[in-house]
């Protein structure tokens, strides 16, 4: 396996064989066979989850595994080629799912180890009819240049050096006069392709595949007539143009049945073949998917090992598809569709984020011992942000030491290409590019309505409520995680489109305008909080949260004292969490203000050092003032995923919450469990966890206090 694919073993595994090597009969990157699993009807299988998971790394390295030892083809259905029409073709003649069926068979028709090519007379002969309804007006050079395209798919490698080409060329001179000539054209050209197909073959095998189109709907028998039809109905658009799509692909199927029937080619080709489609929910996608497995539920069969990347869950494509984990799929498949639901017959992988140990294996041992942590934490073990951050970080091995400064550092991609900083290269790979900018302002808001006060404030005046909602569900469709409290669900993602929102103006006005919005938003009069809590503890939180974001801790250290000695333990840990998560990526001076220097003066707070010159306001607790603040700015630094956790601040928090712990005793229990798991969940590289999500026993006779807080995955936090 690829040095830098971790995680997916179940799929490539050899001893004992994962799930592809199963379907697929051969072991990856030999010429050895393996038992076939489910020899009869095979599962679709469809790797999902949203961007960055990996589904194309996949992809890419089940290509790599199996080309050359059996016929293997890989076609992106994003790629510009799906788009739309050459300059030249009518879109009439042309669609998605027959420009990628094309795609596919000139791929499968490569030579593999012990067995020559394979040939598609069938899908051949239907995509000459196709192609031959949109060559009412060509000259016939572009009918040539299409035709011999297409024919080449028929090209067996005979020992006759370049029989094929010339035989090729034959039939597309028939076919262009019989195009240009006075006839029916469409018919001209189908009589054209079907004569030369049985006078340049005379196998039993081609001679079948002339005649296959017989049984096409109201042919009668005829194999011409039903050409004829295919290409009126793929002209009429459609549901018409989806009927003989299907067609098409039952076409190409056919002939990799065909490829293997008999004694000789089963003892010469090992394995089934493997087409593998990326982006499977867009462009030829859909079509393809819907062509097979309606096929197959209707007991057409085929021995074609189908994997497909689809971005998100899959559950409005494939609403009835088998749902596996990929754990669940390592040993075998239990997969069994139901005969009356055509989407059964997928069985959707869901793809998991890395483990810290696969991040740990990818990021190496650099100069910082405890990067690697840091950046599961921070990524949440994203493998393409995994994969870049490690790139980053060995391009700048001095810069190791600040997850920060790798985002903001220019990488070159390993697969090439100009050098750029490395969160613009993640964005431009995790979020719809289409979208970027108003998800760059948006990231900042936590429900529809804050997001629509952002977007009044920051974005074109034609960007309104509803295209907030649109863009909300496309999120989701798209594999986002939807979290209350959350605009943009996924932290990875959200702190992405944040640093972004910060540097887009050199005086971070963007930023400052944003937070300063969501400041007013929140200081009106409201009676809920966007996470459904009551409205006056709710929104001054998400108030001092903005605040905090802009460097203004004074608020934040006077909600927190004052709350302290009367607010619910458990609320009042969960406030704290939250409020401290601010985003954090500039330096600010003693007021509050950005500079433009890089000094954090979180740690020398957190560990008292700058006490001495700070002022406690008149008639409040000085000692529970400083320790407030204290423990604001170590939560705060300890909880940023941008930052190398500090032990020294860890050990501070300890303390701080031991002292608190001592002043509730109501609270106390609360209040140590967190002494203990907040520090700890920070140093190991994980995000500060609700009181016994460690696995500490959290019964300890306190159960009327609940827990800590939720985890700030949840979006309180």
């Amino acid at each position: 396996m690829h040095r830098r694919l971790h995680g997916r073993g179940a799929l490539f595994d050899v001893e004992p064989a994962g799930l592809v090597p199963r379907i697929v009969g051969l072991r990856p990157y030999q010429h050895r066979v393996l038992p076939l699993e489910h020899p009869g009807e095979l599962p679709f299988v469809v790797l999902t989850g949203a961007r960055g998971l990996g589904k194309s790394a996949v992809l890419g390295e089940l290509r790599d595994a199996y080309k050359g030892h059996t016929p293997v083809a890989l076609v992106d259905c994003a790629e510009p080629q799906f788009a739309g029409p050459p300059p030249e073709r009518p879109a009439e003649s042309w669609s998605p799912v027959a420009q990628a069926l094309l795609a596919v068979a000139e791929q499968l028709a490569e030579p593999v180890t012990g067995a020559g090519r394979i040939t598609f007379p069938r899908l051949m002969s239907g995509l000459v009819a196709v192609a031959a309804g949109g060559w009412g007006d060509a000259e016939a050079e572009r009918i040539r240049r299409e035709v011999e395209r297409i024919l080449l798919l028929n090209e067996s490698g005979s020992w006759i050096s370049g029989f094929a080409g010339r035989w090729a060329g034959k039939v597309a001179a028939k076919v262009v006069a019989a195009a240009t000539g006075t006839g029916p054209l469409v018919s001209g050209a189908i009589e054209a392709t079907l004569e030369s197909i049985a006078e340049g073959f005379a196998s039993r095998r081609h001679q079948k595949a002339s005649v296959w189109y017989r049984t096409y709907p109201n042919a009668g028998g005829h194999a011409q007539r039903g050409l004829i039809l295919l290409s009126g109905h793929f002209r009429a658009g459609g549901t018409s143009r989806e009927h003989a799509e299907r067609y098409l692909v039952r076409a190409l199927l056919a002939d990799l049945t065909e490829a293997y029937a008999g004694v000789l080619p089963r003892m010469q080709r090992l394995g089934r073949p493997l087409v593998l489609v990326d982006n499977v929910q867009t462009g030829p996608g859909p079509g393809l998917l819907e062509a097979v497995l309606r096929d197959r539920a209707e007991g057409v069969a085929d021995q074609v090992a189908f994997v497909a990347g689809l971005r998100g869950d899959g559950r409005r494509l494939l609403r009835g598809g088998v749902r596996r984990e990929l754990a669940g799929v390592a040993r075998r498949a239990e997969w069994t569709p139901d005969p009356a639901v055509p989407s059964s017959r997928a069985l959707l992988v869901a793809l998991p984020p890395l483990t810290p140990d696969d991040t740990l294996h990818l990021v190496g041992a650099p100069a910082a011992p405890r990067l690697p942590q840091a950046v599961h934490r921070l990524t949440g073990g994203n493998p393409l942000g995994v994969e870049l951050l490690a790139e980053a970080a060995a391009q700048h091995p001095e810069l190791a030491g600040s997850p920060a400064d790798l985002l903001t550092a220019d990488v070159r991609p390993v697969e090439d290409g100009p050098a750029a900083p490395a969160y613009l290269l993640l964005l431009d790979r995790l979020v719809p590019a289409d979208r970027l900018d108003e998800l760059t302002v948006l990231a900042a808001a936590h429900d529809h309505d804050s997001a629509c006060a952002l977007a009044a404030a920051l974005l074109p005046d034609d960007f309104g409520p509803a295209d907030v909602r649109a863009l909300q569900n496309r999120l989701a469709q798209e594999g986002l995680p939807a979290v209350p409290g959350q605009f943009v669900g996924d932290p990875f993602v959200r702190t992405l489109l944040l640093l972004r929102l910060h540097l887009r103006d050199a005086d971070h006005s963007g930023w400052r305008t944003a937070h300063e919005t969501l400041i007013a938003y929140y200081t009106e009069d409201r009676q809920h909080g966007p996470d459904g809590t009551d409205g006056t503890d709710g929104t001054a939180r998400f108030r001092l949260h903005h605040q905090l974001a802009l460097g203004r801790t004074g608020p934040a250290v006077a909600h927190l004292r004052d709350t302290f000695p009367v607010v619910d333990t458990r609320a009042w840990l969960r406030t704290l969490r939250f409020i401290a998560a601010a985003p954090y990526f500039h330096a600010h001076d003693a007021e509050g203000r950005d500079f433009t220097g890089h000094g954090d003066r979180r740690a020398a707070v957190a560990l008292g050092r700058t006490d001495a010159q700070q002022r406690v306001p008149d008639g409040v607790d000085g000692v529970l003032h400083l320790r407030i603040r204290r423990l604001l700015h170590a939560v705060w630094l300890l909880g940023d995923p941008l930052v190398l956790p500090d032990p020294k601040v860890g050990d501070r928090l300890r303390f701080e919450l031991e002292q608190l712990s001592n002043l509730r005793p109501a609270g106390n229990a609360l209040l140590w469990r967190a002494s203990r798991n907040w520090p700890s969940a920070a140093l190991a590289g994980r995000p500060p966890t609700a009181d016994g999500e460690d696995g500490e026993d959290s019964g300890d006779g306190d159960d009327d206090e609940g827990d800590a807080g939720d985890d700030e995955r949840s979006g309180v936090a």
